[in-house]
């Protein structure tokens, strides 16, 4: 039984739902490839969060997801952290753990803090409390120190912190049971994760400086690798460690997900089919499912904005394209104002790389060069991660 205490909320039972998802994953995977799996690694959404039981594993609250923001707990944070660090933001993770953290039922004695993959990866290797550099930023982990930070620890809630390795880190086998039900070998390696806007970065194989991946999927995620880290709440911008460089970004709320709260994909293909993306947009709109935006600025009071709304409805989507893709310049033309190298080469990963028309639209307004990855899928970037697992454990 899942202990979920939490009022208020959707009766969707995430964390059953994304392990009843993981298992029906694995069967689909053919048995004779299964017999050849040498190592499994996961991507998962960053800051989405699980509260679980430190012996069994089970989840003690509804877990936190990646858009959501714990305002309440926001004070504390910038009480603690350094100033403008990563943290310093309401969806951040170390936000969830200390709203969680001031609940009076919470059960603080028997409890650890793990993300989506982290928990997901446990399910197939049994070992409780290990994370990714990636995935543990936005807890206060911190990359280039390798280690959690002092004024972190010195907190009470820091006993939940889980332990972190780099992502692709073999962490050990596949659980034997797990290995049995489902045909897999025994030495089968199961490896830390990363975030999915990262996994996504991995799988487009942009490794020189300048180079960056957009990845289009529910929302709207930009990495570039930089030989500089750049990290700033005001305007949701961090950095990921990439070995010896740096990927640096921030995820908004804008993207696929408010189109498919519009149209159909039938509707979508159909539509795009009529744009010119020549030609400029003259709609001016901030496209959110929600209140509140994470990046390239931080405010958890944004209001989305969608109107005027033409009667065409090829005007209305073409509206929406130019729209995201201005909300995509401003971030890369931000990163730059702060200080990282400069963006000369995008790749395009989700699904809405496959959007020849909006990518034009992109192009145009980027003023670079913009391609889809020749992988667009965050899956495959987790898959060279349990590569590189398996290599390293030869």
């Amino acid at each position: 039984m899942f202990l979920l205490s939490r009022k208020n909320e959707e009766t969707m039972d995430w964390a059953r739902s994304w392990k009843d998802t993981l298992f029906l994953l694995l069967e689909d995977v053919p048995y004779y490839l299964r017999e050849l799996t040498a190592s499994i690694s996961i991507d998962g959404t960053s800051a989405t969060t699980l509260i679980v039981n430190s012996t069994t594993g089970e989840p003690l609250w509804k877990p936190f997801l990646y858009n959501e923001s714990c305002s309440d707990a926001l004070p504390t944070v910038k009480s603690i952290a350094p100033e403008n660090h990563t943290v310093c933001s309401g969806s951040s993770t170390l936000c969830k753990l200390i709203s969680w953290w001031n609940q009076e039922d919470s059960d603080k004695k028997s409890a650890i803090l793990l993300h989506q993959a982290d928990w997901l990866l446990w399910l197939l290797h049994g070992k409780l409390g290990v994370s990714d550099y990636n995935n543990a930023l936005k807890v206060g982990y911190d990359p280039e120190l390798d280690a959690y930070p002092s004024w972190l620890l010195s907190q009470p809630y820091s006993q939940l912190l889980p332990s972190v390795k780099a992502p692709g880190t073999s962490i050990g086998h596949i659980k034997e049971d797990i290995g049995s039900q489902y045909g897999f070998p025994k030495d089968c390696l199961v490896c830390t994760g990363t975030t999915d806007s990262i996994a996504a970065f991995l799988a487009a194989r942009a490794t020189q400086p300048g180079k960056a991946v957009t990845s289009l999927g529910s929302t709207l995620a930009i990495k570039l690798l930089s030989t500089t880290r750049i990290e700033d709440a005001r305007f949701g911008v961090y950095s990921h460690r990439l070995d010896d460089k740096w990927l640096v970004g921030g995820a908004s709320n804008t993207g696929g997900a408010i189109l498919r709260q519009i149209f159909t994909d039938e509707q979508l293909v159909a539509l795009s089919e009529k744009i010119n993306p020549v030609e400029a947009s003259p709609l001016d709109y901030y496209p959110l499912q929600t209140v509140g935006e994470r990046f390239p600025v931080a405010d958890p009071k944004m209001a989305p904005r969608l109107q005027p709304r033409p009667e065409s409805d090829v005007e209305f989507l073409h509206g929406i394209f130019e729209s995201i893709a201005r909300i995509e310049a401003k971030g890369y033309s931000l990163l730059k104002e702060l200080g990282a190298t400069q963006v000369e080469e995008v790749f395009t990963a989700g699904g809405g790389a496959k959007n020849e028309k909006w990518t034009k639209i992109r192009e145009r307004v980027l003023g670079l060069p913009v391609s889809c990855a020749t992988q667009t899928e965050a899956a495959y970037g987790a898959a060279l991660l349990a590569l590189k697992g398996a290599q390293q454990n030869k």
